[in-house]
């Protein structure tokens, strides 16, 4: 309990001090550039999923059917 009740205190303390960073000048552009990075990281991470998905149902596909072919002999 006693590990419980520290990460809720951590988060708590984070969330306090993120807002008094965010009321500076500062603050905001370093939040803009945190948030621009997150941005990037997730569209590079959202199109390297996307090319890589198709590939892999043919390789499904292509073991699929030759498992279906040796259970049919």
């Amino acid at each position: 309990m006693s590990k419980f009740r520290w990460l809720v205190t951590g988060t708590i303390l984070g969330f306090v001090a993120a807002h008094l960073v965010n009321q500076t000048t500062e603050g905001r552009r370093f939040f803009d550039r945190l948030n621009r990075g997150l941005e990037e990281f997730n569209r590079a991470f959202d199109r390297g999923y996307h090319e890589v998905e198709p590939s892999n149902e043919d390789d499904v596909e292509s073991a699929l059917s030759s498992l279906k072919a040796k259970n049919d002999r």
